[in-house]
Parts: structure tokens; sequence; C-alpha cells
């Protein structure tokens, strides 16, 4: 008698996805790949998702359901939420463990620019993102950590933007860790905009 096939959930899955992810790029990841890291067949994936691409749809419609998630618990490790935007930037460099871990998740990005189904995940993603950094820079503004009349609308953009940026400016220069330069990146937008009291 074979035994009963292990019950996964899709956060299960959704998991496996990622490890397979970080050491695979889109032309090498398979169903296959992502179900023997799940500790399923790759006919169960089929049964549940259809596809790879059917599975990474929904992967990407749970990432942008919870895409406020992180800011929020990154908020509520720190008195200060110009310290939580750090924090955010840092949890960013992770992207770029390695100059080869970058290149196979701007492969992924394009993957998700791309396709129609992808993209609008990606963008719902993307507008939580900038609207908690907005949050933070209101809150930041309340506290009077940034100068009055600091306009946050604009600087959550330009955040969100040189934060994507470093990770580039990184991958080429390569100058100390990933880290380090968003740090770096991000104060130098922020440091402009701090009480006196604040300047770093």
């Amino acid at each position: 008698m074979s035994p009963r096939p292990r019950k996964v959930s899709d956060d299960d899955i959704f998991g496996a996805a990622y490890r397979a992810m970080e050491r695979l790029g889109p032309s090498e990841l398979t169903l296959s790949e992502i179900a023997a890291e799940a500790g399923v067949t790759a006919g169960a994936l089929v049964q549940r998702f259809g596809s790879k691409r059917q599975l990474q749809i929904a992967l990407a419609e749970g990432v942008a359901q919870s895409a406020g998630d992180l800011i929020r618990a990154l908020r509520a490790k720190h008195r200060s939420p110009l310290a939580a935007i750090r924090d955010y930037a840092e949890c960013m460099a992770q992207l770029a463990k390695t100059p080869e871990a970058l290149a196979r998740n701007l492969a992924y990005l394009t993957v998700d620019i791309s396709d129609p189904d992808l993209r609008k995940h990606l963008l719902v993603q993307s507008r939580a993102t900038r609207a908690g950094l907005r949050e933070l820079l209101d809150e930041a503004a309340r506290m009077r950590e940034l100068r009055r009349g600091t306009e946050t609308s604009a600087l959550a953009r330009t955040l969100e933007t040189v934060i994507g940026g470093a990770l580039f400016s990184w991958a080429i220069y390569r100058e100390g860790t990933a880290a380090r330069c968003m740090r770096e990146h991000v104060d130098a937008v922020l440091d402009p905009h701090l009480t006196r009291r604040q300047v770093r």
C-alpha cells in the first residue's frame, strides 16, 4: 500500500516557489523544480494550478494582497518612521545578496512587466508600497523629523525610484554591500528634508 500523498497549503507551495526562484532563472524554473522543493509531485501542482504561469500569477496575486504588511511590520519595530524607511531599504537589498541573485530577480521582473496578468499584480504591489512610504513620511512630518512643508507625496515617489535604482548602482560598482549602498542612497534623499535635530 503506497503512502498517502502529502498535503501542502498554497503558502507552502509559494514558499517552495520562492526558494526555487532564488537559485533558478525564469527559463530554468519548472513545475518539477517547484514540486521537488515543496515535497509534492509536479502532477499535484498541475491539478491545483494548471500550469507554471498560473502558479506564478497566483503567487503574484498573494504578494500584491500582502504588499503593505512588510512596511507595517517594520514600522512596529522602530520608534522612528524614518528608521522604518531605512530598514525597508535594507530589506530590499536582500534581492541583491549577490550580483547573480540580483540578475535573476531582474529577469523575473522583466517577465512581470511583459506579462499583462503579472503586471496587474505588480502594479497593485507597487502602489501599496508607495502608499506605505508616503504614510511613513507623513508620520515623520507630524513627529517633526522632517522639515515643515516637505512634499511627502513627491518624496515617496523619489524614494521608491531611488531604492530600485540603488540596486542597479550596486550591481555595477559593487562597492561595499548592497545594504550599505541602499542606506547611503536613502540617506542622500532624506537628508535635505530632515529637521535640524534629525540631521545625521
